[in-house]
């Protein structure tokens, strides 16, 4: 038995091993900033139990907390492999510090700009790369991993919704100011009914506990 020919699209993308000029340059950047700006904060943040602040707004100057998301919105039009060789490099000194940029690309910025409307992209993005750190809110004290039996519940009321329910576990949230929070709109349709909303921290009746 012969193997198939490779298709000619098949050789124009060379492996996942083999890196473009613009991604070796990208990583390089990422692993300095590692040891110049991360690696001295290390204790200290330990000890405080939370990333610096300092830090963060780092992250934001670099673009690295808007690294997939367009131009437009201030993001840095990159790749989902760039946000992988960044969230590597991080990782090498301070795994907590990797997180925090790991869940603002991949479960804030990706949800809201793939599935908000133009709305909702056009008013939350540019903070999403500028000043503002997201947190996306599924496990839940009686659920944890199993995100199907939330007990988060989302009604109709008059200009929106009113979501009642807990979330734990909650990476970012200490810090964030925007939320994607899982609820279930129609429990009589089981996972069915669970969609995502947008719950910005100043909203009525909104609490982040310990």
């Amino acid at each position: 038995m012969t193997s198939p020919s490779p298709s000619a699209a098949d050789l124009s993308r060379p492996p996942l091993t083999i890196l473009s000029e613009e991604e070796e340059l990208f990583r390089s950047a990422v692993a300095e900033l590692a040891q110049t700006d991360v690696a001295p904060r290390v204790r200290a943040m330990e000890e405080a139990g939370k990333v610096d602040s300092d830090l963060t707004a780092k992250f934001f100057e670099l673009g690295l907390m808007g690294i997939e998301l367009p131009e437009q919105y201030g993001g840095a039009g990159g790749s989902l492999m760039m946000v992988t060789l960044a969230v590597e490099e991080l990782s090498k000194v301070d795994a907590s510090a990797a997180i925090q940029v790991d869940v603002q690309n991949t479960l804030v910025n990706y949800p809201l700009h793939r599935y908000g409307n133009e709305e909702q992209r056009a008013r939350i993005l540019p903070r999403m790369t500028s000043n503002t750190i997201g947190a996306y809110a599924l496990s839940e004290p009686g659920s944890g991993s199993d995100a199907f039996g939330l007990a988060t519940r989302a009604e109709k009321a008059d200009g929106g919704w009113t979501l009642n329910g807990s979330k734990a576990w909650i990476t970012n949230g200490g810090e964030a100011s925007v939320f994607v929070v899982f609820a279930n709109t129609r429990p009589d349709m089981g996972y069915k009914g669970i969609t995502a909303f947008i719950v910005e921290k100043e909203m009525p009746g909104f609490t982040v506990g310990k």
